[in-house]
């Protein structure tokens, strides 16, 4: 009776989660579906999507289902277009100044896409949004949600943790 208590009180134990590995601010991210590039990434617990710098940005329909076609939007790209299935459409907000008297919220829509990406020796896909990106210094900015699928805490203070990918 001791051994079936003594099993039970294991089985009501929290289970510990396992730590997140810790990354910098900054890390580098490969994309292989996107000729195999690596970017300075920016990781960003203050944003929800991952967004990567792309610019004659074009959604069409293919075989009944949405598409993107897209060029890299980054400082020596070459003219490679790139396409890809539409995952799905996002809203993002941003806040501008109206007047005094308030704010207004404008809306944009990007086309979100499933990119495979690699950090350090971690792979997963991951949804990108697609805007230029080409005014901030880093072309590759990793949000929340992708912070969490690679299970993912950042520390401000370092920078280039993960080295460059391994996969």
């Amino acid at each position: 009776m001791k051994s079936v208590l003594a099993l039970l009180g294991l089985l009501a134990l929290p289970v510990m989660a396992a730590e997140p590995t810790i990354y910098g601010r900054y890390e580098y991210i490969k994309l292989p579906e996107i000729g195999g590039e690596t970017f300075k990434a920016k990781m960003d617990t203050g944003a929800l999507t991952a967004s990567l710098s792309a610019k004659d940005i074009e959604t069409f329909t293919r075989d009944g289902d949405d598409w993107v076609r897209f060029r890299l939007g980054t400082k020596d790209a070459d003219n490679k277009v790139y396409e890809h299935k539409v995952a799905r459409t996002s809203k993002i907000k941003s806040r501008a100044d109206e007047d005094d008297e308030g704010e207004t919220t404008e809306v944009s829509r990007r086309p979100v896409i499933d990119l495979e990406m690699c950090l350090g020796d971690v792979k997963r896909t991951i949804e990108v949004n697609l805007v230029d990106r080409s005014s901030f210094n880093y072309p590759l900015l990793i949000g929340a949600k992708a912070l969490r699928e690679f299970k993912a805490a950042v520390n401000p203070a370092r920078r280039f943790v993960a080295d460059k990918p391994g996969c």
